[in-house]
C-alpha cells in the first residue's frame, strides 16, 4: 500500500508525469532527434528509482553475446564518478572515474568488453565505436529514460516486490515516469523473483503488466543466484565463523539479508548507506570497531568496487572483507525466449 502521504503529493506527480509524457512525445513523434546505430543496441533499464537488478542483467546479457561470437560494448551514463565526459574504461579505472557498476562490468569481463561512461549515450556510442573498430552489439545500462538513441531492442526492468504498476510518479512514488512508459519496452523482465513463483502467479503479474505494455510483449521472470563469499583481498582467509558485519551502500539490500540470514549467517550489525555511496576512510574505520574476533565484513560485489579506491586501501586491507556474487537465472524458459528476440538482431541484412 501507498504511504498516506503519497495522496497529498499526487498533484505534483501528475504535473510531472506531464511533462514527461511531452517530452516523450517529442521523441515519438520525430521533433527531437533520435540517434540510430549500424550496429545493434540493446538498452536495460527501468521505470522506478533504485535497484530493480540491472547490473547483473547487463553482465547476463554480455555473457549471452560473447557465447554467440558477437563483441559487445558497454555504455553507461556512470552514475556517481567524479569525472565528466566521454570515459573509456582501462586497467587504471576506479569507482570515482567511471562509476561503481561499469567498474564492475569492466572487472567481472577482465577488461575483454570494452566499457565506457558518458552522460549522453549517444555520444557515447559514436566515440566508443571510432575506439574500438570490432564492435558488433552496444549494450545500454540505465538508459530506458534516455530517448536521444534508439535501440534494437528495449528490456524493462521491475521488481516482484515493487512492481512499477503499484507505484506512482515522483515525488508521491518512486517512478521516473508514468506507467505508460511500459509501451516502449519490447521485452519486460520481472526480476528478483522468488525461485518457487508458480505458473498462476506468473500469469497474474504478466496481466498486471499488459495493462499498460503493449499487447503480447513478452513478460519474463528472473531470480538471483548467490555465489559463495569472495575475498576483497585475495590473500585472506575464509570467513572465519558465521556472524558477520554487513556493509552495503545500495537501493534494496532486503534481498541479500534475506540471503545470508537464510544460509545460515548471523547479521550482528548492517552499516546500510545511500545507493552508490563513496565510503570514506572514517566509516571503514567504524566498520571496523563493529567486528569481534571471528567475525568477518559481507558486502555485495558493487560495493566492493568502492572499497577498491586508493584512498582506502590503509583501512580495508586489514580487515576480513568478503562480497556475495550475484547470477541471474530466468525462470520457465525465459532464458530462451530472450535468446530468440536476441536472433533477429543478429541476422545477416540482404543485400537490395
Amino acid at each position: 500500500m501507498p504511504h498516506p502521504l503519497a495522496f497529498l503529493l499526487l498533484p505534483f506527480a501528475w504535473l510531472y508525469a506531464g511533462v514527461l509524457a511531452v517530452r516523450n512525445w517529442l521523441y515519438d513523434a520525430g521533433v527531437k532527434p533520435v540517434a540510430a546505430f549500424a550496429v545493434p543496441v540493446i538498452s536495460i533499464g527501468n521505470l522506478r528509482v533504485g535497484g530493480t537488478g540491472k547490473t547483473p542483467h547487463v553482465a547476463w546479457l554480455v555473457a549471452q553475446l560473447l557465447a554467440r561470437g558477437e563483441r559487445p560494448a558497454i555504455v553507461s551514463r556512470g552514475y556517481g564518478r567524479r569525472t565528466r565526459g566521454f570515459q573509456l574504461a582501462d586497467a587504471t579505472a576506479t569507482a570515482a572515474s567511471i562509476g561503481d557498476e561499469p567498474l564492475q562490468h569492466f572487472q567481472d569481463f577482465r577488461g575483454a568488453v570494452p566499457v565506457a561512461v558518458a552522460e549522453n549515450r549517444g555520444e557515447g556510442i559514436v566515440q566508443i565505436l571510432d575506439n574500438q573498430l570490432n564492435i558488433t552489439a552496444i549494450v545500454l545500462d540505465d538508459a530506458y529514460q534516455h530517448r536521444r538513441v534508439r535501440p534494437a531492442l528495449n528490456i524493462l526492468l521491475t521488481e516482484q516486490q515493487r512492481p512499477f504498476y503499484q507505484d506512482f510518479v515522483l515525488p508521491a512514488g518512486r517512478l521516473r515516469e508514468s506507467r505508460r512508459g511500459a509501451r516502449r519496452a519490447n521485452v519486460i523482465v520481472v526480476t528478483k523473483c522468488e525461485p518457487s513463483l508458480g505458473e498462476i502467479r506468473r500469469q497474474e503479474i504478466t496481466r498486471a503488466i499488459r495493462r499498460y505494455a503493449r499487447p503480447h510483449t513478452p513478460v519474463l521472470f528472473s531470480t538471483y543466484v548467490y555465489g559463495e563469499p569472495v575475498p576483497v583481498n585475495k590473500a585472506a582467509a575464509p570467513p572465519a565463523g558465521p556472524e558477520i558485519v554487513l556493509l552495503t551502500g545500495i537501493a534494496q539490500p532486503g534481498p541479500l539479508r534475506e540471503h545470508l540470514l537464510g544460509a545460515g549467517y548471523t547479521i550482528v550489525h548492517h552499516a546500510a548507506f545511500p545507493d552508490h555511496h563513496a565510503f570514506s576512510a572514517a566509516e571503514i574505520t567504524d566498520v571496523a570497531r563493529q567486528l569481534q574476533p571471528g567475525q568477518s565484513v559481507f558486502t555485495t560485489q558493487k560495493d566492493a568496487t568502492r572499497l577498491l579506491d586508493p584512498t582506502l586501501q590503509a583501512v580495508v586491507t586489514p580487515l576480513p572483507v568478503f562480497y556475495i556474487p550475484i547470477e541471474v537465472q530466468f525462470l520457465a524458459d525465459g532464458a530462451a525466449r530472450l535468446q530468440e528476440l536476441l536472433t533477429p538482431l543478429f541476422q545477416p541484412q540482404a543485400v537490395v
